[in-house]
């Protein structure tokens, strides 16, 4: 990281009115957005923080401590503090809840169907907050466990910030990893939202199922660290061998 790496300290206008752990929680998240600090890479310590940015050394633990636990950033007891990667077993437990039933949870292999370029439905528009009419990458995948198809996913990004994967080979069964690493977006949340369907033809024949199974529909919201709608996702999920897990803590 470069030496200028807290140019401009907590001056902007918009943290004005903040408290100062907040102020610093937000700034320390915009160094990492600018790349300031990568994936993988270790922050200064806090008392070196705290004479940078001109706070108490408590303020910094706070704000860290608050940014560990949205898991933007991963603390190593006696080592330091350590910008996240979403890595295949990160992703495991906090992005793929679907577990088959009486197994531990375990990363699903993907099989890409098809990527193409199209223009967004006013569904896709207004979950990306994208202008009408606006153009969208659209990966159709399976997702396989156990060596069976258990979910039909279509997902949805902005060709604005993802034109380059209409001549992308290969796509990695892993997409917020690949996202962090290859397009500087780092995935700060998601918004699942779930219902019971029935399978379609469509679904059948992508699932290896029969028409009219009890299906489980997940949509999918997902934002950046700068709050950018980065995708949106719509995953049809067999429900026959399959839970949905949602551990809070």
């Amino acid at each position: 990281m470069n030496k200028n790496r807290f140019d401009n300290k907590l001056s902007h206008p918009g943290l004005a009115f903040q408290p100062l752990y907040k102020q610093v929680e937000e700034h320390v998240t915009q160094l990492i957005v600018e790349q300031r600090w990568k994936p993988g890479e270790m922050l200064p310590n806090e008392f070196q923080l705290a004479s940078e940015l001109n706070v108490s050394q408590g303020t910094v633990r706070k704000a860290l401590n608050s940014l560990t636990a949205a898991k933007i950033l991963n603390r190593k007891q006696g080592i330091g503090t350590f910008v996240s990667e979403h890595t295949g077993h990160h992703s495991l437990y906090r992005f793929f809840p679907l577990i088959a039933d009486g197994k531990t949870p375990e990363l699903p292999k993907a099989e890409l169907l098809s990527v193409e370029t199209h223009v967004a439905t006013k569904q896709v528009a207004e979950a990306l907050e994208l202008a009408p009419k606006a153009k969208v990458i659209v990966l159709t995948r399976r997702r396989i466990l156990n060596d069976e198809f258990c979910i039909a996913e279509t997902i949805f990004l902005p060709h604005k910030y993802f034109a380059i994967l209409e001549k992308q080979p290969e796509i990695p069964h892993t997409l917020y990893h690949f996202y962090q690493t290859q397009f500087n977006l780092t995935v700060r949340d998601t918004r699942d939202s779930i219902k019971a369907v029935l399978a379609t033809k469509q679904d059948a024949e992508m699932l290896g199922i029969n028409e009219g199974e009890p299906l489980l529909e997940v949509t999918r919201v997902t934002h950046s660290l700068d709050n950018k709608a980065i995708e949106f996702r719509l995953s049809r999920c067999r429900s026959d061998k399959y839970h949905y897990l949602v551990e809070l803590g």
